[in-house]
C-alpha cells in the first residue's frame, strides 16, 4: 500500500484578496457563537495571510502583541480588533438578525 503524504491546512495561505479575507471573516464570525477567541483566531489567520508584521505596523502595535492578542487563547480589546479589521483593510458591518424579535417599547 502506497503512504500518502499530507501537510497541515493553512487558512492563509489561500486567503489572498480583501474578498477573500472578509468573507472568511464573516463566516467566522457566523459560526463563533459569540466566542470572541473564535473570531480573533480568524482574524489571525487573516493578518498571516497580509503579513502579520505589516498588519501590526499599520495597526500601531507590536507584532509580538498582535500575535498574542490574535492567538485564539485570549479575547482581544475591542480597540485592538478594530485597529486590525482597519489595517487589514476590512470594515465591520452590522445587520439585523432575521432570527430574534425586535421588542417595543
Amino acid at each position: 500500500m502506497t503512504k500518502t503524504a499530507t501537510s497541515p491546512y493553512d487558512v492563509a495561505e489561500h486567503l489572498r484578496t480583501r474578498e477573500e479575507m472578509a468573507a472568511y471573516l464573516e463566516a467566522s464570525i457566523e459560526e463563533a457563537d459569540g466566542d470572541a477567541a473564535f473570531v480573533a483566531k480568524a482574524l489571525g489567520d487573516i493578518a498571516r495571510a497580509r503579513g502579520m508584521a505589516q498588519v501590526a505596523s499599520d495597526a500601531g502595535l507590536s507584532r509580538e502583541s498582535l500575535y498574542k492578542a490574535l492567538s485564539g487563547d485570549r479575547n482581544p480589546t475591542f480597540d485592538t480588533v478594530l485597529r486590525v479589521v482597519g489595517a487589514l483593510g476590512l470594515k465591520f458591518r452590522a445587520k439585523a438578525s432575521p432570527d430574534v424579535q425586535q421588542q417595543s417599547g
